[in-house]
């Protein structure tokens, strides 16, 4: 139809185009809400994100422009920056635990804006390498440190009656999002200068940060015990029950991964090209920051933990089923849909799990090895993806049927189900 319908009156009178508007509005209003120390780890959050999106969308193109690397070394330069970032959220979380939060972010931060500042000049391989280390080394420090507090807060204001902790941790997987959809379009414009420029862009908003934390965040958080006793690995390892939550949440990240290495094979199948992609990583975007809060209400007022997780992994093996459900004279736009659908049920599925998993590690990590914790469960996670995604790899590389990959990782959510700890809080959250 050319014309739109009118908008559809609820039973009270109000419209349905209306619900958008006051689902942000009550958004902002929780926001309001929180302490001024939650408000700036948030929105810290959000700035860490357009910080880092302004660069990494361009950064393939230009190493085999501009510097000129082989396919392989880009590959290569791409996976040390992950590695660097993902591999050593343990380290950045035991100082953030040893030492506080403020010195890890603070510190993470500079080293940031030399990693940025350093890529924009580097033009030999090897400077390119070692400004990718340093930039993805800097994350390591400060996102695990700014996790773990986030979390931290959010269990004190459960446990003081001001609300589920996942609320909190939602509006945090929000404001995340938030920043890596504004990122792009902001290095993008930047872009039409140069990618020094670029570089450049993301380093000041890191200065931004830097200097807004130098002043707003505190010396000692009231509440926060630092470390001073060593063992914390030990008892880590011995932890069952978080060790198999990083398991599912490792199952959780490689399905999320296909994003990027399933994806892009598929819409290519169907349409002949990749330039669809960014339409449905703009939809997965947008799914986040309009639904993520009323969805994680909704579970919060039906779910425990386990529950949240294990349905939001149900949904992600559903949309690797439906992603291949296209018959062969589907082409073109027509043959999109069934990539839609596995990007919109893979994001259902993520902003069921995210906050969950975020919202369970306080309650299986020792009550002082919290930064610790934060930070294992995104390394152990990280090594996961990066074994499963070498196998999926793999099985791109022979002769088998396209949809095989597909299901093969469907049936890795639904394992990862049955790896989920038993959560000491069974019953739905009030």
């Amino acid at each position: 139809m050319s014309e739109q319908s009118p908008p559809r009156a609820s039973s009270d009178g109000r419209t349905q185009t209306g619900r958008p508007r006051r689902r942000i509005l009550s958004s902002l209003r929780t926001f309001a809400a929180l302490p001024p120390l939650l408000r700036l780890l948030i929105l810290t959050q959000l700035a860490f994100n357009i910080g880092f999106y302004v660069v990494l969308p361009f950064l393939a193109e230009h190493l085999g422009t501009a510097v000129g690397m082989a396919g392989w070394m880009v590959g290569l330069v791409l996976g040390l920056r992950t590695f660097s970032q993902q591999g050593l959220f343990v380290v950045g979380g035991a100082l953030a635990d040893r030492y506080g939060v403020r010195p890890v972010v603070l510190a993470g931060c500079a080293l940031r804006i030399a990693g940025f500042g350093w890529l924009g000049f580097a033009e030999a391989s090897w400077a390119v390498v070692g400004a990718v280390l340093l930039i993805g080394f800097a994350a390591a420090l400060f996102s695990p440190a700014v996790e773990s507090e986030v979390a931290r807060q959010a269990v004190c204001r459960e446990e003081a009656g001001e609300g589920p902790r996942t609320h909190v941790l939602a509006l945090f997987t929000v404001a995340g999002q938030a920043g890596a959809f504004l990122g792009p379009f902001i290095g993008a414009l930047l872009l039409a200068v140069d990618f020094r420029a670029v570089c450049l862009a993301g380093a000041g908003v890191f200065v931004l940060v830097l200097a807004g934390h130098a002043w707003l965040l505190p010396q000692h958080i009231p509440g926060r015990v630092r470390v001073q006793s060593r063992g914390g690995v030990r008892r880590l390892v011995r932890n069952r029950g978080f060790l198999a939550l990083c398991c599912a949440y490792g199952a959780y990240l490689l399905a999320y991964n296909q994003l990027y290495q399933l994806l892009p094979v598929e819409v290519e199948r169907a349409a002949g090209s990749q330039a669809p992609l960014a339409w449905l990583f703009a939809l997965s975007s947008l799914l986040v920051v309009t639904t993520q809060l009323p969805l994680t209400r909704w579970a919060g007022d039906r779910l425990d933990l386990r529950r949240s997780m294990a349905a939001g992994l149900l949904l992600i093996a559903a949309g690797f089923v439906v992603a291949v459900a296209r018959p062969a004279a589907w082409t073109g736009t027509v043959g999109l849909l069934p990539a839609a659908g596995y990007v919109v049920l893979l994001t259902l599925g993520q902003m069921l799990v995210a906050p969950a998993a975020r919202a369970w590690v306080p309650d299986l990590a020792d009550g002082d090895r919290l930064g610790l914790y934060t930070g294992a469960l995104s390394s152990v996670s990280g090594l996961i993806v990066l074994v499963g995604s070498a196998a999926t790899g793999s099985l791109l590389d022979t002769d088998l049927p396209p949809a095989l990959p597909w299901l093969v990782l469907a049936a890795l959510p639904v394992a990862a189900v049955a790896l989920l700890p038993r959560h000491r809080r069974a019953e739905p959250r009030k």
